[in-house]
Parts: C-alpha cells; structure tokens; sequence
C-alpha cells in the first residue's frame, strides 16, 4: 500500500491507525523510518529497525549488543552467514560460531539485502507481518534498492507494506498487480469541524472559532489538530489565531517556554534523540532536564520511549522538529551542532565508523568545514566499500562543498584532488564513462593534479581521462592520454600504471583498426599483472584488467583470423569475473565479451550474455552498461526471428546509450540496425543508417569495423540492383581489411564479392579471390563464417 500525500495530510495517522484496529490480531509489526539526515546512509532505515528491535542498552559492550541482535535475528531462523551479515551492518564483531563470509564489497552488499529479505521470509513464517515504512522520499539509494526487492518478494508472502511518502516523490513501484495506491484528500468542511470536535472533546469551543479553525487550516488534519491544542492551551482570542501551520507550531513552542531550549536541542540531534546524548548536550541540571521532557512529552508534540537515562524521544512530526530547529539563531545552532557531534565521539564511538555522515552533518551545520570534509570523505569511502557508489557520489560532493569554503593552500589542494578523483571514480558508474559530469570532475581533478607535480599515486587521474575520451569516441586524445600514463608508469617504474597503460593503449590501437600493434600491448598487460602484487589494483583504477584485457584480446585475435584462440581468451575469465563480484569490471568484460560472441555468430550464447549484462547494469544502475546490453538483447531477437521486438530494442537501446554522452562502439551498433532494417525491407532506412557510421568513422577514427560498414553498405545497395556500386564498396571493404590485416573482416568482404562474381557468371574470379583467403586460415572452420565461405567456395568450383 503507497501512501502519497503533502506534508500533515495524516499519511502517518492512517498506518497507526490500522495498527490500532489490529491490536487484537496476531501479526508482526516492524517499523523503518527515512531520515533527511540519512539520504546518504547505506540502509538507515534498516539498521534503525534492527538496533531498536535489539533495545540496545546505552552502556551494552559490542559483545552484549550481538547477543541481544543473536535473538532478535532467531526469531527467523537465519543461517549463520545472514547473522553474521547483519551483525556487520551494524558495526558489531562476529562470533566464532557466525563467522562473516568472505565476500567482495558487491557480493557483501548483495549477500546483505538477501539476508533481510530472509530475516522477512523468517518472520512472515511465524504470523503475518506488517510493515510500516515512513517518509519514503528520503530514501537512500540502497534502501531503495532492498524496497524494490522487497515489494517484488512479497507477492506470495503473508505481509503487508504500508510505504508513505510526500507528493513529490515518485515511487517505481505503481502498476504492479500486488501494489494499492492510497492519496488521502484535504478534509471536506464537515470533516474539520468534527475533527476540532473531537480534539476539543469536554471543552466546548464557540462555534466562531471552530469556523476560523476549519477556514485556516485547509482541512490539512495536522494544522487542525495543531491549532485546536494551540486555542485550547492559550485561550487566543479570535483575531490572534495563527494563519499557518507553522505559525502555530511555534506559538505552541512559544508558550513551553521552559522546554523550548530543549526541544531545539532534540531537533538539532535528529527525529529520534536519546536522553544520553541529550544530557551530555543540555546545560541543566539532571532533575530540570528530565521535568522539561516530561512537559515536553505532555504536550504530545514529542512521543517517549523507556525511562531516562535509557530513554528515546521522537518528534510527532517532521515538521514539528523543522519548526524547532528553524526557531534556532544561527550562532546558537552551529554551537549546538558542534557540541552534538563531540558528544557523539564521546558516548557513541561506535558511530564514527558506522556513520560518519552524521558527523559530517552536524559538524557542516556547527561551520566547521574541515571535520565534516574529513567525515563527508570517511563516508564516501566507506560507501565505495560497500559498493553503494550513488551515496559515495553525494558524500563526495558535499565534502567538496565543505572543502570550498576553507582558504586554499597546498594541503587544501590535495584534499580536493583527493575528493574528487573519488567522485570522478564513482561517477563512471552512476553516469557513464562519457557523461558531462564525468568529464568535469576529471577536467577538476587534472587542473589540481597538475598543480601539485602530478603526484603518482594519482595516476588513476589521466587514466580516467582517457577512458572519458575513450568513450565519447574522442580517440586521438584519448591515445595521447594512454601514451601519457604508460610514460609515466615507465619513468617512474610504476608497474601497477604499466599494467594500466599496455592495456589502455591496447584497447585504442583495436579501436582504431591497428590489430597487430593492439595485441603485443594487451598481452604485455596481462604477463605483467600479478595478482598479489597489484591486489589494490580495482580500487586505485577501478577495474580488474585481467578480466578486461583478455576480452579485447579476444575481439583482436578474432578481428587477425583467429576465431578459436579469440572464444577460448575472451571467455577464460568468465568464472572468475562473477567470482571477482567487481560491478564495473564485470559489466566491461560482459560488455566487450559479448560482442566477439555476437560477431562469432553464437546466437545462443549471445542472448545468454546480453540478459547477464542487462542484469548487472539494471541492478547496479548503470546507464552506459544497460543501454548496451539492450543492444545486444535486440539484436539477438532480430536473429531468433522477432524482428519488430528486436528493431524496438536496438533502437532505444542506441538512444539510452547516446544520451549517456557515449560515442563508442556507435558504427557498430548503427551498423546491426542497419542490418535489421534491411532483414525488414527497409533498404533505404537501412542506407541511411550505413551513411551514419561511416561518417562516424570518419570523425572519429573508430575504423576496427569500417571493412563491415562498407561490406554491409555494398549487400543493400545490390539489393536494389547496383552491382556495379556494391562490387566497389566490397572492394574498399577488402582493402581496408588487408591493409588491418584483419583477415575474419578479409574474408567477408571476399566472400560477398565471390558471391556477387559467381551470380555474374564469373566462377573463375569467384575461386581465385575466395580460395586465396580462405586458404590462409588455419583454425575457426567451425564457425559460420567459415562454413558458409566452404560452401561458397565448393560452389564455384574450389578445392
């Protein structure tokens, strides 16, 4: 059930009150709460619910809280693996009896989610469950990520989801058959004036007042409840009656003089405050402090749970904490902060690696902007770690932020070079490679870089420009770059930058249709990476090259003749790649692996590889890698039959990709659209399309697939009879070819023109042109390629 609706409408009040009604029934309730303070924070709501189901104990040692965790975590009957996931999620050591698995960051995230899904499962097992999951467009991105999970789940389990959340959120979640749209409507004047009724209950209030309570409030139920306590408590006469909400949360405030202080103090902690941190915060004495709550309390803007010193107090309402917290001076609220955050790292030590965003908060809110860049810069980290990139993205940025307002001197540059070579890194995957925002943290991070010398432990930051030019089809600066770091790696014997540098340059010379001098590059990358040596590889440049590498090598190797080598090099470190569990390497050697499949004619595998790639990239988010992987799974409908299906994907899968800034591989995959236009009948489209990738060849110099372009371009052009057109371009294909040396791209082109020279009653020619290329090969004569040249060449009279 989604609850939508503006803030006050009573999305809250409908799920307490339901649990009201199911007081008597035998269920489970469990409750998660988004914060604004926690956007960023990988499964708030989750460890939330789990430390307060745990009814940690302030002074509990981490031992005594995994106890306590242990038999929460029972009641589902978890495997040994989840518990001591969950432990882990929150910060606590693991016993010998529930060691943590050992797991990459992806695979630990992934392993984590699963294990709450089935602590659910576990649950709903017992008796129904409902779960009541509030404020929904805080959300973090993980969160988010578990809720699709989660909704998706249970539609064949005993639960209820109740998901509220303000107007301007837009849930993914609508249309699916086990989901129920809920938006509550302003109350009509009938229904105010019998809420104010009820509110006022014995005390009668003159029906004057009860038509300007009803007039004011616009029948939104949180002003009308707010407003008739307001009247109730001061007696205002008519005229003095607050016009808005927040009017009158601060006129009920106003009048708790004596507590005020101490509900701004809780507001400027969080929603929910403990009476610890409270204390530690408050300058009153210990008896005043706990007679302030309770009037607090009483006033039911603040809701308790416990007995001080272990008690916990929450708002009623966000907008009751923003109405407090904004009824700070500015001078009093950023020493509040200050003093909140130091009594954090006193009383709760355990949050400085558990949630250093919190830190990074409340010390941005006290203007210190060197702890909360620290914090904001331990938090991004930390994200990176748990492969939760889209938190690390917005944590990087806001220490940044704070890195701005601070005087510039050389650490300071460093701390920025540092922040956003991180955020660049991480925006490969959020935004693609090519995407503007990519580019411009790496136009940031060279400016600094080079201010500093160009430290070398920052090599990552020319790579990174590279790969960014790399794929907006920009590959002539891109080779500079490459060139650059492999110089650099050399000067300084960096090997880790060798390996990086061999395969980058590897990568472009393919790219750019120079085979042979593409392969000694690649193969010198992967004779120089060791495994032990360069085990902090991934996270410095964020990519596993003895995956990568081994792909590329494979589309050389099959572009040079050499089908068999290139399946069994490219395909090598399939295992290992899901073994690895890295997202971004993955999807790269998903992506580049299933285009030889594609080229080789594999059908079969090529669906099997596209829905892999499709996967990754749907579930990690990543834009540049899903738009490829609909290409592919286009494609390969087009060739199981489903034209119509398939031609959809291609062309949205092109249009995903291009809006990603993305340029390479463009000729290629314009090329497979043109191919399918023609298996339509769409010859002329189909010419256009052909027309396209050449000039993109032309602008960019990506000329690995040009010999097919034209091949391709002389197959529709004969389709409408001009042979004399088509046999040119064959010919142009079969020279760009020799000249590549590309002999799989050679024998294609001689194949077509063989055919051509055959219907043309020229046998001879035909035998002559193909049995010369054919000949050369010595392996691969299993693939299609292969085999349709033998019969080719069996026709016209070869050997």
């Amino acid at each position: 059930m989604l609850i939508s609706g503006e803030p006050g409408i009573g999305k809250s009040r409908l799920a307490a009150e339901l649990a009201q009604r199911l007081h008597a029934e035998p269920h489970i309730r469990l409750r998660y709460f988004c914060s604004p303070y926690h956007q960023d924070s990988a499964l708030f709501p989750f460890v939330d619910q789990l430390d307060r189901a745990a009814e940690f104990g302030r002074d509990d040692l981490p031992l005594a809280r995994l106890g306590k965790l242990e038999a929460v975590l029972g009641r589902a009957a978890l495997a040994d693996e989840d518990v001591a996931l969950l432990a882990d999620l929150l910060c606590l050591p693991c016993s010998e009896r529930c060691p943590l698995p050992n797991l990459t960051p992806q695979r630990k995230k992934e392993w984590t989610l699963w294990a709450l899904i089935r602590q659910l499962e576990g649950l709903s097992r017992h008796q129904p469950v409902v779960m009541v999951f509030e404020d929904a467009h805080w959300i973090d991105p993980t969160s988010r990520e578990l809720l699709d999970l989660t909704i998706e789940r249970i539609s064949i389990l005993p639960v209820l989801l109740i998901v509220t959340f303000r107007s301007e959120f837009e849930p993914p979640w609508t249309g699916q058959p086990q989901v129920t749209v809920l938006a509550p409507n302003r109350l009509d004047r009938r229904d105010r004036t019998a809420l104010v009724e009820q509110i006022a209950g014995s005390k009668a209030l003159p029906s004057e007042v009860i038509a300007q309570i009803a007039d004011r409030t616009d029948g939104v139920p949180l002003f009308i409840e707010e407003l008739t306590k307001s009247i109730l408590e001061s007696g205002v006469p008519l005229v003095g009656i607050p016009t808005t909400l927040h009017d009158s949360l601060m006129a009920r405030l106003d009048r708790l003089a004596s507590v005020r202080h101490v509900a701004q103090i809780g507001a400027a902690i969080e929603r929910e405050f403990s009476y610890e941190i409270l204390h530690a915060v408050a300058s009153f004495p210990e008896d005043e402090l706990k007679a302030a709550l309770a009037r607090l309390v009483a006033s039911e803007l603040v809701f308790q749970r416990g007995t001080p010193p272990d008690a916990v107090y929450a708002f009623k309402h966000a907008l009751v904490q923003d109405t407090a917290h904004g009824s700070l001076l500015r001078s009093s609220r950023q020493q509040l902060h200050a003093q909140i955050a130091e009594a954090l790292e006193t009383h709760s030590p355990e949050l400085i690696d558990g949630q250093p965003e919190l830190f990074a908060q409340h010390y941005a809110e006290a203007g210190l902007a060197e702890k909360s860049a620290t914090y904001w810069g331990k938090a991004g980290r930390r994200s990176v770690a748990q492969s939760g990139v889209t938190e690390a993205a917005a944590q990087f940025q806001m220490g940044l932020d704070q890195l701005a307002l601070l005087p510039d001197d050389p650490e300071r540059q460093r701390q920025k070079l540092e922040f956003w070579s991180a955020l660049a890194a991480v925006l490969n995957a959020v935004k693609g490679f090519a995407a503007a925002e990519t580019g411009q943290a790496y136009d940031r991070a060279r400016e600094l870089w080079e201010q500093l010398a160009s430290p070398s432990e920052f090599l990552q930051i020319p790579n990174g420009e590279c790969r960014y030019h790399l794929n907006r089809g920009e590959l002539g600066r891109a080779q500079r770059l490459a060139e650059e770091v492999l110089r650099l790696s050399v000067e300084r014997n960096d090997s880790a930058g060798l390996v990086l540098g061999h395969h980058s340059c590897g990568a472009i010379l393919m790219l750019t249709g120079r085979f042979a001098s593409s392969r000694p590059h690649l193969e010198e990358a992967l004779t120089l990476y060791d495994p032990t040596l360069h085990r902090s590889f991934v996270h410095q440049y964020g990519i596993h090259c003895q995956l990568v590498s081994p792909a590329f090598l494979g589309l050389v190797l099959f572009c040079r003749g050499f089908p068999d080598q290139a399946l069994a090099r490219s395909s090598a470190p399939i295992a290992e790649a899901l073994r690895l569990a890295h997202p971004p390497s993955l999807a790269v050697y998903l992506s580049v692996n299933t285009r030889l499949v594609l080229l080789v004619g594999d059908n079969a595998a090529l669906g099997e590889r596209a829905d892999q790639l499709v996967a990754v990239a749907t579930e990690q988010g990543f834009p540049h890698w899903r738009a490829e992987g609909t290409i592919f799974r286009g494609w390969a409908r087009v060739k199981n039959g489903d034209v119509a299906e398939g031609m959809s994907l291609l062309r949205g899968g092109c249009a995903a990709y291009r809006a990603t800034g993305a340029e390479l591989w463009m000729p290629h995959y314009t090329a497979l659209l043109a191919r399918a236009c023609e298996i339509a009948g769409q010859i002329e489209e189909g010419l256009t399309l052909l027309d396209d990738a050449l000039h993109i060849v032309k602008r960019t110099g990506e000329r690995w697939f040009a010999a097919e372009v034209n091949r391709y371009k002389g197959q529709l052009l004969l389709r409408q009879g001009q042979s004399e057109a088509a046999e040119e371009l064959y010919r142009k294909a079969l020279s760009i070819a020799e000249e590549q040396g590309a002999k799989l791209w050679e024998l294609r082109a001689a194949a077509s023109l063989a055919q051509l020279h055959r219907d043309q009653g020229r046998r001879a020619e035909a035998r002559d042109l193909l049995a010369q290329v054919y000949g050369w090969f010595t392996e691969g004569f299993d693939t299609p390629d292969l085999k349709a040249a033998k019969v080719l060449l069996d026709e016209v009279g070869g050997p």
